[in-house]
């Protein structure tokens, strides 16, 4: 009876969609199945193992202790399947291609994702180079990278552009650091190629607030950090924002939205860079942020 009773591809597959996307109802939307659908999957292999692997309530964690033992047999059952059906597949992709990232989409999930993409296709080599938006751009016009996962305004996005999300841009200080309007500003910023500190200098000139750049920082987190210790003022994107932060749209230009895009270059069009580009697209689109309402 035990031989018999084999997981289900895709129902390992419904799992880590939902672990991936944080609950049912997202990863219905990235498996493109109604969420029904998606919790018969999981219900069955439950019944299957005999044991519950989600918990179900609002105030504990998403899966149980056996269910996130599961996920981690999960990973490696997928990574191995992907990995047969590539190696035996008829025309192995290869080459190499040349991403270009902002610090946003730097972390863990992109990692991740990177490492089973070269597990799939050995013979693709992706080198990765972080760098600011305004850079990004300029080096994929340039024809130094094949394409770019950054942020850019809502109203700068092409319409060839994979968007993988949206998210709020906002104005940021400590609750406890007083800003006076008719004064000189003190602003906390990335350095002159990022796209929030060239809009807000655009905007300082219409409506005449004077911003003086006390801190330059290459990092989110050096930007926050700052920020907490009443050095200034900032514009921030909201998944970074928490409650220590009080929001001052009201009080400065409202700024505007901001959309992650897939970018890639004019006329590579191979299909390494397909493929790279339909994984990233998939599977990021469930981890970064929502737009907010």
């Amino acid at each position: 009876i035990f031989m018999n009773n084999r997981l289900d591809i895709d129902a390992l597959q419904a799992l880590l969609a939902v672990e991936a996307s944080s609950g049912v109802t997202r990863a219905a939307e990235k498996l493109n199945l109604t969420q029904p659908a998606v919790s018969h999957k999981i219900k069955r292999l439950e019944t299957q193992l005999g044991t519950p692997l989600m918990t179900r309530r609002s105030s504990a964690d998403l899966f149980t202790q056996e269910g996130y033992r599961l996920l981690g047999y999960a990973k490696r059952i997928l990574d191995l399947h992907d990995e047969a059906i590539a190696s035996i597949g008829q025309n192995p992709l290869h080459g190499t291609l040349r991403l270009g990232i902002s610090e946003d989409t730097s972390g863990g999930d992109l990692t991740r994702i990177l490492g089973r993409f070269s597990r799939l296709h050995p013979n693709v080599q992706v080198k990765t180079k972080i760098g600011s938006t305004l850079h990004l751009l300029e080096w994929l016009e340039k024809g130094q990278i094949d394409l770019v996962i950054t942020q850019v305004f809502e109203a700068d996005v092409h319409p060839t552009d994979g968007i993988l999300k949206q998210d709020k841009l906002h104005w940021i200080k400590s609750p406890d650091f007083p800003i006076a309007l008719q004064s000189t500003i003190p602003f906390i910023a990335y350095d002159q190629s990022c796209i929030y500190r060239k809009w807000a200098t655009e905007q300082a000139a219409v409506t005449q607030h004077r911003l003086n750049t006390v801190v330059e920082c290459p990092s989110t987190q050096g930007i926050l950090t700052s920020v907490r210790a009443g050095l200034g003022v900032a514009l921030m994107n909201a998944m970074h924002i928490d409650k220590s932060f009080q929001i001052i749209d009201d009080q400065l230009s409202p700024p505007p939205d901001i959309v992650y895009v897939v970018r890639t270059r004019r006329g590579t069009q191979s299909q390494a860079l397909r493929a790279l580009v339909n994984t990233i697209s998939d599977e990021i689109s469930a981890t970064l942020p929502k737009r907010v309402a």
